[in-house]
Formats: C-alpha cells, sequence, structure tokens
C-alpha cells in the first residue's frame, strides 16, 4: 500500500513580471515547508510570472516573458531550490517552445530535475496563448498525481478523465475568484479593503468569504474530490495580481469533500496534511466509479453540445 504524505499549498502576494521576487518567496516557503516536514509544497497557476498582467501584453511581450522549459532561468532555478531543500515543488510561469508557441504552464520538479509539465487547455487570459492538448499524470512519492489549471477544473471531465488516468491526487493551481460573471454575487472586491486590511479585517474578510469568493468556491470544488475519490490540492494567490485583488483560501481537500488544511490568513501563507491511501477506497467516489456503465454515455459524453453558448466573454 502506498505510504502517507505530507503536501503543503500555499499562497502568497506575487508580483507581476518580478520573477526574480516570486522564486525568492517560493524559494523561502519551500524552506519553511520542508521544516514543516513537508515532501512537496505547491504554489498557484503563473506563480512565477504573475497571471492577469497577460491580459495587457502584446505577443511580443509574451514572447520575451515566457521561458523555455525546462532549459529556462526560471525553472533551472527551481530545481536548485528543490534540491537545496530536499523538497518537490510546483508552480507556474507562461513557456514557449521552439516555435515560439506560447502556453500558460504548471511544473513539478524536485533535486533530479524536471519531473512532470503540463499545458493549460482553457487559456483564456491572452488570445496569444496556445491550449494544452493532453492530459499527464506522474508519480510522487509512490503517489500517482495529475495537474489541471484553473478553469480546467470547471469542465467537470478534465477531472473525471484526469482521475479515470489514475491521478489519486490532482493538483489544481488557479488564480480565481472575485471577478465579475452572469452567477448572482459575483464580483470585484476593492483594493481599498486589501490596503486597510490590517485596521479593518472584518471587511474584507466578508468580501473574500462571500459570493464573490469562497462561498462560490465551496460550491463545486470539493465536488470534484468527492464525485473522483481524489485528493484536491487547490492553490490561489492573494493580494493583488495586476490590478485585481485575489482571495486565497488555498486548501487541500480529501476524497470525501472534507477540507484538510485551509490557508486563512489574510497574507502569505502555507499550510500542511497528510495524505493517506485508505481514503481513497473508503470514499463514496470509489464505489461510483465501480458502478459506472461507460456503454450508455460513452457516445454520449464526447458530443457536441446541441445548443451553442456564447462564450465571447472568455476571450
Amino acid at each position: 500500500m502506498t505510504n502517507p504524505i505530507k503536501i503543503s499549498v500555499a499562497q502568497f502576494e506575487h508580483k507581476s513580471l518580478d520573477k526574480a521576487y516570486n522564486l525568492s518567496i517560493i524559494k523561502r516557503m519551500s524552506q519553511e515547508a520542508k521544516k514543516a516536514g513537508s515532501d512537496i509544497v505547491s504554489f498557484h497557476e503563473c506563480s512565477i510570472s504573475g497571471y492577469t498582467i497577460a491580459q495587457s501584453l502584446s505577443r511580443e511581450e509574451l514572447l520575451q516573458l515566457a521561458e523555455y522549459v525546462p532549459d529556462g532561468e526560471s525553472i533551472q532555478s527551481l530545481i536548485s531550490i528543490a534540491k537545496e531543500h530536499d523538497i518537490t515543488i510546483l508552480a507556474g510561469l507562461f513557456e514557449k517552445d521552439q516555435q515560439n508557441k506560447l502556453y500558460n504552464t504548471y511544473v513539478c520538479v524536485d533535486k533530479n530535475g524536471l519531473v512532470a509539465k503540463y499545458r493549460k487547455l482553457h487559456p483564456f487570459i491572452s488570445e496569444h496563448l496556445s491550449p494544452g492538448n493532453e492530459y499527464i499524470t506522474f508519480t510522487l512519492n509512490g503517489w500517482k498525481c495529475g495537474i489541471l489549471i484553473c478553469y480546467d477544473n470547471n469542465i467537470i471531465e478534465n477531472v473525471r478523465a484526469t482521475n479515470l488516468l489514475g491521478a489519486d491526487i490532482i493538483f489544481m493551481p488557479h488564480v480565481t475568484m472575485c471577478t465579475p460573471s452572469t452567477r448572482p454575487g459575483a464580483g470585484f472586491v476593492d483594493p481599498a479593503l486589501w490596503d486597510n486590511r490590517h485596521h479593518d479585517p472584518t471587511s474584507l474578510r466578508a468580501e473574500f468569504d462571500g459570493l464573490k469568493g469562497r462561498q462560490w468556491l465551496m460550491k463545486w470544488l470539493p465536488a470534484r474530490a468527492y464525485d473522483n475519490a481524489t485528493y484536491v490540492v487547490f492553490s490561489n494567490p492573494i493580494g493583488m495580481d495586476h490590478n485585481q485583488l485575489k482571495n486565497g483560501c488555498s486548501m487541500i481537500i480529501d476524497p470525501f469533500g472534507d477540507v484538510l488544511a485551509e490557508c486563512r490568513k489574510l497574507d502569505n501563507e502555507f499550510v500542511t496534511a497528510v495524505i493517506t491511501p485508505e481514503k481513497l477506497k473508503d470514499a463514496g467516489g470509489y464505489r461510483y466509479k465501480k458502478a459506472r456503465r461507460p456503454d450508455l454515455y460513452r457516445d454520449i459524453i464526447g458530443k457536441e453540445h446541441t445548443s451553442k453558448q456564447n462564450v465571447a466573454w472568455l476571450k
């Protein structure tokens, strides 16, 4: 049987375009996570480069920001951090390939180098980004893992597919919440509340935890873990991401859909949880998967929608 492992999930306020600063925070928090006994630490989407800034960058500017994987300077720095502190690290950045195609990419590295690379399937933050075209699974400390970035997790087929490929832990790096949407209660959070957080944390927490933030997240995120009997490692920044305020809530959820650990500070923070194998088969989702009858819906799931919805807002 697979042995238990300790995983930390982090949140921090990154600086857009300042890779050196962001890597310094990743280094410090990785060191602290290792001291707390963690085998693995996970950071948010584009935690190395910044995310929302991509909306305002030209293709040429994005190419300047993006790096090759694994040969780029940032990935090599990440590997050095992992080697120095003997901890597996997951973090994100913009990637370019030899044909100058651009991707929103999330990597896993350890002391030996690159372990896994995943390209976001639904990269709508910039028209210059190309979508990834494959799911990935990889092994950490004997555990089969997968990655899905932010909006990829809102398409439930992506989570089920990654789980069916064997992933018992799915890392879900995000930059999400506190943005306008058609859903009731959604919207931006005033950055002035963040600036005033030490004097008036109550008003900021009410926004962060309400329908603009955590209350929306908890409508669906635990269901991804519960339905698939998988561990979910959800990471999200806190503070300003370019011109948008984000609310953190980085958390680890078990196969029962229960929150094992969650960042609650209005500041940089990481939390740690012990991941145990017994829950994978004890959880209801395990029984539900065994009861599946793919012959009933194999052809249906792959069909186009009968009515196309207007998704221009994604661009």
